[in-house]
């Protein structure tokens, strides 16, 4: 039984007409009547509505042989906060549509609704582990498109692309298990609810454009390339990105994160090309290298040999011994694995600056032997620098 204009007719006159309706329907026990109240136009807040809700139950003669039901459009744009306070009121059946659609500016989202009520702790009996199907049938359907903020069925519903925001997923991330079992459940920063519960597992939780952060950026080449960022570089290299999005106006993939790292810190050759490297412990003393190094510098093959405490410090004096090269020190290091597997490659990271100035540069090296790695992160940050003095 259905009042058409529920929240714009009188209360009292709504409950004797339903009471009189129940009282000649007379319904046997086990079906009851549906009192549909509804909300055809949305005029009202939707605490009004619920409370409309609430003092029909009470006024009712026959609430053990009704259940009340709710019909919320969204003209105001508060269809499931107005769903979900009269569900509270008292309400026991909701009518809806699926993603919003109806006349207007559409019924309540029963998706929304229900993931609310399973959110807190209510078994709806539904199954939205395949939500990303359900919604693209309804869009075939339908021809109309799920707004892509929609909640829980948007396309970036679990997408972040503000630099705060990613630093903070990434980290939550990292600690995803520790945080699950202190809170009993999901408990991620700004992710509301795990994606796998609705068929989003594979769903990229962060992408660039010029608003991120070292924290997405670092994510990324974690999440595709196995590669763990010093914070130096996080932050360093955050900042190419944003420009790099920031000129091309436009969000950018993984492999374009992947090139400006390659070109900002990997790929500088010039003046200085590695030709090899040997590092050798010492005949008399293990502890210290000797490295032999060869290179081309400006087009000239050069041989130079040096001893250290280490591959890094022997290449580093070998290098020094070239006179026209300006005094450099190492200001930062770190190196980690590109992977798990036992063949895994070496990255190595370093910080390289003028002697006397802040002035720096970084470079990284990339190779199966950390040794060889190093080497190479060393040349490619002392050309970076060179070439910015050149």
């Amino acid at each position: 039984m259905l009042p058409e204009e529920f929240t714009d007719s009188d209360l009292d006159f709504v409950v004797r007409l339903c009471d009189g309706v129940v009282e000649a329907w007379n319904p046997v026990e086990g079906l009851p009547v549906i009192l549909n109240l509804p909300q055809t136009v949305e005029r009202r807040l939707p605490n009004e509505y619920a409370d409309l809700i609430e003092e029909f139950i009470r006024k009712q003669k026959y609430s053990g042989k009704t259940i009340i039901s709710v019909h919320n459009h969204n003209d105001m744009g508060c269809a499931v906060a107005a769903t979900m306070q009269c569900l509270l009121a008292g309400a026991q059946r909701v009518e809806g549509t699926l993603f919003g659609h109806g006349e207007r500016t559409g019924n309540v989202d029963l998706t929304t609704v229900a993931l609310n009520l399973e959110y807190l702790g209510i078994n709806t009996g539904l199954n939205f582990s395949n939500l990303p199907q359900i919604s693209k049938a309804v869009e075939d359907i339908t021809s109309i498109a799920v707004q892509p903020r929609h909640p829980y069925a948007g396309e970036l519903v679990f997408t972040a692309f503000s630099g705060s925001h990613q630093d903070a997923i990434h980290k939550g991330l990292a600690r995803k298990d520790e945080v699950t079992k202190h809170y009993h459940g999901w408990k991620v920063p700004y992710l509301h609810i795990d994606p796998s519960t609705i068929g989003r597992v594979y769903e990229r939780f962060i992408r660039i454009n010029s608003q991120s952060g070292k924290g997405g950026v670092a994510h990324v080449m974690q999440t595709d390339y196995h590669i763990k960022l010093p914070r130096w570089i996080q932050v360093d290299l955050a900042q190419h990105v944003q420009a790099h999005a920031d000129k091309a106006a436009k969000e950018i993939s993984s492999q374009e994160v992947w090139d400006i790292f390659l070109k900002t810190y990997v790929t500088h050759d010039h003046p200085i090309k590695l030709i090899n490297y040997w590092p050798r412990p010492s005949e008399a003393d293990p502890v210290i290298i000797e490295g032999e190094l060869h290179v081309l510098y400006n087009d000239e093959k050069l041989i130079l040999r040096s001893k250290g405490n280490g591959p890094i410090s022997a290449v580093v004096r070998a290098l020094r011994s070239i006179d026209s090269l300006p005094k450099f020190i190492l200001r930062d290091y770190a190196e980690e694995t590109m992977g798990m597997s036992a063949d895994a490659e070496a990255i190595c990271f370093i910080k390289i600056g003028l002697r006397d100035t802040k002035q720096s540069r970084i470079g990284v090296g990339i190779n199966n032997n950390i040794d060889q790695a190093a080497v190479r992160a060393v040349l490619s940050g002392l050309n970076a620098l060179l070439g910015a003095n050149s």
